[in-house]
């Protein structure tokens, strides 16, 4: 932070020198003199405005003001009109809320559109206060109190100035900005902060910025640690295997702060924590979901899946053909076994005779039953499922064989004894997964 009324700002430039950058410039008080230390640095930058439509023809006159200014510096210039109150009243947003989703979407679209490799807003100390102040009344955690954070794409240079610099910095350099007509309405929570709030607070507290900003820091490297923590302790109880994260119950009921990393860990799925906790207690095969995973109670795990429609698609199988469109690959073979064999799990010897086409693979579905190779009598599938300890992500994989609307094979596990070939069988097919 530079030195208290020194008509100098100095910005790090160490991430930006030799990208090519993207400046968010609104015409506003902050934006333009971020434009003009990028300017005064001899950076490589581009400007994009967005004209929300919510001020009239204030809001066009912004966006002449920042062409205007990039025309007279040969800075690359992108504008788009919005239409915020239309995105606002569709998905019920907020029209703070709305203008946001717009704009960053349309920068995203720059950014790969055209390669930049840095977005830079003009934040400064004074809306990381404002959004502190909104964030600790609405309950939040430490991550919500660190302010307007940035990322490896995109950067607030600002960020730790107060406003109260850059304007003695504009005044000082000649630096033209236009004033927003609806910062002055007390409508928007963070304008009330600003107006009333935030004034009184340094009236009380002189230097409140200045410790403000070193209580951010301290915040900063809490947070840092604790996410570190938090990762570590993932990687040990988190075991990734294919499509599927299985969690041991046990080790998380020993956690001695487990509300807090079960936030941290399930809520970035779209998962309640509570819910969670309600999970590691409840029956095996129990399941809670978001819309985007599901996690489900197995005997001594949890099991984390991307949420996905059950397939109830029926395949025809035809045991002559290569079948390249089938869920699995599976190959088949007619033989004349000399003797009495004993075949493996992933493959299943059948009588050919008595099989009746089409064959079919589909998945399991209620009332399902075969007559199981080995046991006596019929069973249903989920009975069978069950005694082989089935967790339910394993129901939803298997595949049937079926002869008409009759099971021949539980692939990979057990054929119905009523199609298997016997030592009076002439025409034996075997079929293996492969």
């Amino acid at each position: 932070m530079k030195e208290e009324h020194s008509n100098e700002l100095n910005i790090d430039t160490t991430k930006l020198t030799g990208n090519k950058i993207l400046l968010a410039h609104s015409g506003g008080l902050d934006s333009s003199v971020l434009g003009h230390l990028l300017l005064k640095a001899k950076l490589n930058f581009s400007v994009a405005h967005c004209n929300f439509q919510l001020r009239g023809s204030e809001s066009d006159k912004d966006a002449q003001f920042v062409e205007s200014w990039c025309r007279d510096n040969a800075i690359p210039f992108f504008s788009v009109r919005l239409s915020t109150e239309a995105h606002k009243n569709y998905y019920k947003k907020s029209t703070q809320v709305a203008a946001r989703e717009l704009r960053y979407k349309w920068f995203d679209a720059l950014i790969k559109g055209y390669g930049f490799d840095l977005l830079l807003t003009a934040h400064h100390l004074n809306d990381q206060l404002e959004t502190f102040l909104i964030n600790a009344t609405r309950g939040t955690g430490i991550s919500g109190l660190l302010g307007i954070q940035e990322q490896a794409d995109l950067l607030r240079p600002l960020r730790s100035l107060p406003k109260k610099e850059l304007i003695q910095y504009a005044q000082a350099q000649g630096v033209l900005w236009r004033e927003d007509s609806s910062n002055a309405s007390d409508e928007y929570l963070r304008n009330a902060l600003r107006h009333y709030v935030i004034p009184e607070l340094e009236q009380v507290v002189p230097n409140a910025l200045q410790h403000f900003h070193s209580t951010l820091h301290h915040l900063t490297l809490a947070n840092d640690f604790i996410q570190e923590s938090l990762e570590a302790l993932k990687q040990k109880f988190f075991t990734v295997e294919e499509d599927q994260i299985k969690i041991e119950i046990k080790e998380l009921l020993q956690l001695p702060s487990l509300a807090f990393c079960a936030h941290h860990w399930f809520s970035p799925y779209g998962l309640n924590s509570k819910e969670v906790i309600k999970l590691l207690n409840a029956d095996s095969g129990k399941v809670i979901a978001s819309e985007t995973h599901r996690l489900i109670r197995d005997r001594s795990d949890l099991i984390l899946t991307k949420k996905h429609e059950i397939e109830k698609k029926q395949y025809t199988f035809d045991p002559t053909q290569s079948n390249i469109d089938l869920p699995i690959h599976l190959k088949c073979e007619e033989i004349t076994p000399k003797k009495p064999t004993v075949w493996d799990s992933h493959q299943a010897a059948l009588d050919k005779m008595l099989l009746k086409k089409p064959l079919s693979l589909r998945k399991s579905t209620k009332g399902d039953y075969f007559y199981p190779i080995g046991m006596k009598g019929k069973k249903l599938l989920s009975k069978f499922f069950k005694d082989e300890k089935y967790s339910l992500l394993e129901k939803e994989q298997q595949w049937l064989l079926c002869s008409e609307d009759q099971i021949v094979w539980v692939i990979g596990k057990r054929c119905d004894k009523r199609f298997v070939a016997t030592e009076s069988t002439k025409d034996t097919l075997l079929i293996t997964v492969v």
